[in-house]
């Protein structure tokens, strides 16, 4: 029971709120938080979900259940577009997971953790479903002075890290104040009991005027940090206060005082007393890391802030800057593992990002890599990176590990948990990438992905129509076109893909992994012209040929326009690249049709069937 003990804990909490008004939820959840079997734990969890959904059923389909299985209504509340995308995933991941009853057969302990959280998701999502389906009906006279507003508690160790709003006469210093406030993030996050929002969602903040219970419940947490910079010179001071984000009181506030030459001491009693105020015992190598000081120097500790600020821009001119800051911060320190590691990731993205395809790019960062690793062999910024460098121009396998190393040194890392679930929903590993995805819905709720993740997965398990339909859910902006864009492909709308994909904007044109998406409607529109411009890009395709995803991608527009030699050697390449998805590949890909009676095909069909079956996690 200790594994998921804390998943026990916050659905007791729900249960506690409920206080007698949804007594058929209450009766099966009372029933969940006593059993200690993992059997009844997940019978029970099933029977909370069919309440639910029998419920929704009548309010939202106006129409009683019956015998109708749990999937199909789920379906319907998808389709209909009366359950966000975000909870469907989840009813359908607690459904299929929840298989005690009606397939008595054995199962992994494992499934028992993601069922729990998936149910922590849905129930607090209809709880305030019900609160605003109930306020929308008329009241008794007497009623109307009485709250019928619902206390959820967020998770009791959980806390965001605003903004360090800078108060400098220097306006540049911006960089600092971000700066802090990502290491302080970064020092919390080694913590394995705290769930921390990462630093992403808490930019969100940045200037709002959101008073803190507001924010606090926006990313469901507990506690709030929020301070304040003032550099001058070599002078220092910084203000921090801990909030209770429930009842908005304040818990602790601290003023620091002094030179540069403290800012590290500063963070260290920052984290230390959060920990102290939350009463979390934090084991040996959690206060290490939090002690831990990868850049001595004060100037080149500088540099490096500026350094991860270009970085984050994404374009040519801001990651040539972060090259520069990086190299001034060596000539200082000299040869440094965070720095070396910080280096690899900047060249890595002129490949990912499709800004210069030079193979050199690639090279350096492999050599800063194993700088970093020569100094640090645990350095998690090296695992990260690496990670990255197996997924492009590697073997895509090899980089789950290094995902999961950062993970065990700092649990709440949002990039490692975002790569995995990607990684393992192209994989087709769905337990593993619905585990990360919840996850990353918790300490990264505002990243772009998360309302793109449910298109995502349902691609690659097959599940097209709904992919589609959550793609309806998404905006405007570049990315979300992009997966409208593949939701309308994989139900055959080719016509309607391309006028989405029309419209992003100039700069998104011309990054490769817009245009893999665009080779493949042209084959799929028999475009010739343009098809062949894209193919006869020798950078888009030694951009390809390093992706075990988009060279899949090339396969299938290969195989549209019936080049099946050309199409079985870029779906052997995509294998070579670690692509083990043997469902997806073998029979959902709708473009790989007129391929599948291919002699060759079958053969490597063969290979990665096997790969597929003997798939470590």
């Amino acid at each position: 029971m200790a594994i998921w003990s804390s998943e026990i804990k916050e659905l007791e909490k729900l249960y506690e709120s409920l206080k007698g008004q949804f007594p058929d939820l209450e009766k099966e959840l009372e029933r969940l938080v006593r059993a200690d079997d993992e059997n009844m734990i997940l019978l029970y969890s099933r029977r909370c979900l069919e309440v639910i959904i029998t419920d929704l059923c009548e309010c939202e389909l106006k129409r009683p259940r019956k015998t109708e299985p749990l999937k199909g209504i789920i379906d319907k509340l998808h389709k209909e577009e009366k359950v966000p995308s975000h909870i469907i995933t989840s009813m359908h991941d607690l459904n299929e997971l929840s298989t005690y009853g009606t397939h008595p057969k054995d199962f992994d302990p494992e499934q028992v953790k993601p069922v729990l959280n998936n149910l922590d998701i849905i129930i607090k999502w209809y709880l305030n479903y019900k609160d605003l389906f109930i306020a929308g009906k008329p009241e008794p006279v007497e009623a109307k002075y009485e709250s019928k507003q619902r206390t959820i508690y967020p998770p009791e160790k959980s806390i965001i890290v605003l903004p360090f709003e800078n108060i400098s006469p220097d306006p540049d210093q911006e960089y600092f104040s971000d700066g802090l406030t990502e290491e302080i993030i970064t020092d919390l996050s080694h913590i394995n009991d705290l769930i921390v929002i990462s630093r992403s969602s808490a930019m969100t903040f940045k200037g709002t005027k959101k008073k803190i219970g507001e924010i606090a419940k926006e990313v469901n947490v507990h506690y709030v940090l929020e301070g304040s910079v003032r550099k001058a010179g070599n002078n220092l001071r910084i203000t921090a206060q801990l909030i209770d984000g429930i009842n908005d009181s304040h818990i602790w506030a601290e003023k620091y005082s002094g030179t540069l030459d403290d800012i590290f001491d500063i963070q260290e009693k920052v984290a230390g007393s959060i920990a102290k105020e939350l009463e979390l015992k934090l084991s040996f190598s959690e206060k290490s890391k939090i002690l831990e000081r990868p850049i001595k120097n004060l100037r080149a500790f500088e540099y490096y802030l500026r350094a991860k600020q270009e970085l984050s821009n994404f374009t040519e001119n801001s990651l040539n800057k972060a090259i520069g800051y990086l190299q001034k911060a060596l000539s200082i320190e000299g040869d440094n593992s965070s720095l070396y590691a910080e280096l690899a990731h900047v060249y890595y993205q002129f490949w990912n990002m499709g800004i210069r395809i030079e193979e050199n790019d690639l090279k350096k960062a492999n050599e800063y890599v194993r700088k970093a690793f020569e100094l640090n062999s645990e350095s998690p910024d090296g695992h990260f990176v690496s990670g990255l460098l197996e997924i492009t121009g590697g073997n895509v396998k090899k980089c789950i590990p290094h995902f999961k190393t950062v993970l065990l040194m700092s649990p709440n890392h949002a990039n490692a948990l975002l790569w995995l679930a990607m990684v393992y929903a192209i994989l087709g590993i769905v337990k593993s990438a619905n585990e990360c995805f919840i996850k990353l819905q918790q300490v990264d709720p505002f990243a772009p992905m998360i309302n793109m993740m449910p298109t995502f997965l349902n691609i690659y398990i097959g599940e097209f129509e709904l992919a589609k339909e959550a793609s309806k859910q998404l905006g405007l902006d570049d990315w979300s076109l992009l997966f409208k864009t593949w939701g309308l492909l994989y139900t055959n709308n080719y016509k309607e893909a391309f006028a989405e994909l029309s419209k992003v904007s100039e700069i998104s044109k011309n990054v490769y992994m817009f245009k893999a998406i665009l080779l493949l409607i042209n084959g799929c529109l028999k475009k010739d012209t343009e098809f062949k411009q894209l193919v006869y890009d020798e950078k888009f395709i030694l951009w390809a040929k390093k992706d075990f995803q988009y060279s899949l991608f090339v396969a299938d527009a290969f195989a549209m326009i019936n080049q099946k030699k050309e199409s079985l050697n870029w779906i052997e390449n995509s294998i070579n690249n670690g692509n083990v998805n043997f469902p997806f590949i073998n029979e959902y890909d709708p473009f790989l049709e007129n391929i599948r009676g291919e002699e060759r095909f079958k053969k490597l069909m063969e290979r990665v069937k096997y790969e597929w079956e003997n798939f470590e996690v």
